[in-house]
Order: structure tokens, then sequence, then C-alpha cells
């Protein structure tokens, strides 16, 4: 279920927010202090301001209440994605090519499912990662998360 949410709720969000001049980061869904909670990341040329995240909670409450997939109550969250920035998308995986990042994937490679390494090049849905003593290439299918350390 929380697959679902928040496939359908980046289907729904992403083209308003772009049209707006915000990037969608990254959404998760998961309980927070017993609630559903929402929690969607944002980042746009310069930063996200306080202000811009508050536009962009005004903007995102009525398209999911519209929606309505949601099937409970839940917190809508809205943020910048902070320092050790969530990384998702190919594009994303370009953009910080040669920036270190910590990986954990849905399957094993090679007996792990943790990775701390250097971005390398992008290839048919594969990143690169060089590792202090080795090298692997991970699918974007198979990262349950990725975020920059910084």
């Amino acid at each position: 279920m929380p697959e679902e949410v928040v496939t359908r709720a980046w289907a729904e969000l992403e083209p308003p927010l772009e049209t707006c001049g915000f990037e969608l980061v990254e959404i998760e869904y998961l309980q927070q202090d017993g609630r559903p909670t929402l929690r969607v990341y944002l980042d746009r040329e310069g930063g996200v301001t306080l202000d811009q995240c508050a536009e962009a909670t005004r903007l995102i409450g009525p398209l999911l209440d519209a929606a309505d997939f949601v099937s409970s109550a839940y917190v809508l969250e809205v943020s910048s994605p902070g320092i050790e920035r969530p990384v998702r998308k190919s594009a994303d995986f370009e953009r910080f090519s040669g920036e270190t990042i910590r990986i954990s994937t849905h399957a094993s490679i090679a007996g792990r499912k943790r990775f701390k390494g250097v971005i390398g090049e992008m290839n048919d849905g594969m990143v690169q990662l060089a590792l202090e003593d080795d090298s692997v290439s991970i699918h974007l299918d198979n990262i349950r998360t990725a975020k920059l350390v910084r």
C-alpha cells in the first residue's frame, strides 16, 4: 500500500509542481507518531525557502484531496531535501556524478544491500558506484534508498 500511494502521489504532483518551478525530489508515505504521514521533498534553483514550502503545500493539498486516493486521514509535510538529499531519478544520478552517496538495495548484490561510494556513469538504467576497493553496478529499480553524503 505505501508504494501505491507514493507512485500515485508522484504521478499527481510532479507535473503541476514542475509548472510552478519546483523539482519533486522524493515522496515518502509512512507512520510517524502513530499517524499516516505523506512527506514531500521539493527543490528549486537556489534552494527552497519556508515560504515556498508553504506555497507548495497550498498547491499540493487540494490536488491530493481532489485525487482522493489515500484511504485514511494523513498528515502532509512539505520540505526541502536537506543536505543529505535523496537521489531517485536517472537525471539526479547524472547531475550528482562524482559525489559520494549511500545506497541501500531491495535485492543483494554480491551479498550486500548497503553501499557507500562515488557516483559514476549512468548506462541503461544502471548506476556505476566506485567503492573504496571495488566498484558495483546497481539498477535503478533495485535502489530502495539513495542519499548524498555531505
